[in-house]
């Protein structure tokens, strides 16, 4: 078996979860960064203590869990704060992505999919990916696919959009692009088309076998310490 990574973006109400679907239909692995982000802010995590402690406990509901959009509030009107929440969020975000990747690499996947919102925004991930996939819309279809999902107006869905980076400049940056501009069968047919042409791939086999090597001498390593201490 082979092994590699693929990130996966779009843009707001591209259809990336569409895409995502129709992946995971196909039993492929996907992570998403956006479920990781808001389990590591759980009370059972790391990031969950520091982020009360720097933002006090005005922040959270009554069951003790972070109120999302009241910090959300605070860091969208002071750029400090924002950078203060990602720099301890983003290495517990990045650590559960790791624990699933090497648990995908050692049960053998052929590749695992990245779900990234905002993964050519930031581009400091992109580095580890093999391909990197685009979900595009052409601009209307996107305006009226928000303004219909949302109930927003023009211009409140015009302000969501230009907040990001354009989708024709994420175009320009990734290695394949899945066109959810037409129908949903259109864009099934381009997810199959692009499954069969990674399952086709044969590159980083050696991630894959340096993986299988680690967890096997960790295995070796607890078997030898359990027949030690255990009578």
């Amino acid at each position: 078996s082979t092994m590699f990574l693929v990130g996966l973006s779009g843009g707001i109400a591209s259809g990336k979860s569409t895409v995502v679907a129709v992946l995971r239909e196909l039993g492929c692995a996907v992570i998403d960064a956006d479920v990781i982000a808001r389990e590591v802010v759980q009370p059972r995590f790391k990031a969950y203590q520091q982020i009360v402690r720097y933002f006090g406990t005005e922040i959270l509901l009554e069951n003790g869990e972070i109120y999302r959009e009241a910090l959300g509030n605070i860091i969208f009107s002071h750029p400090e704060k924002r950078q203060l929440l990602n720099s301890i969020t983003h290495p517990e975000i990045q650590k559960e992505m790791l624990k699933q990747i090497l648990k995908y690499f050692v049960l053998g996947y052929r590749y695992v999919i990245l779900d990234i919102p905002l993964l050519f925004e930031t581009n400091r991930l992109t580095k580890f990916m093999k391909y990197t996939v685009l979900v595009y819309c052409d601009p209307p279809t996107q305006l009226s696919r928000l303004m219909k999902r949302n109930g927003l107006s023009q211009a409140e869905a015009e302000a969501r959009i230009t907040s990001q980076l354009p989708l024709d400049e994420k175009r320009k940056l990734a290695s394949h692009i899945i066109d959810n501009s037409g129908d949903r069968e259109s864009t099934r047919r381009q997810v199959l088309r692009l499954h069969a042409r990674l399952e086709d791939s044969l590159d980083f086999l050696w991630l894959r076998l340096a993986a299988g090597t680690v967890v096997a001498g960790l295995g070796g390593l607890v078997y030898l310490l359990l027949r030690h201490f255990m009578p």
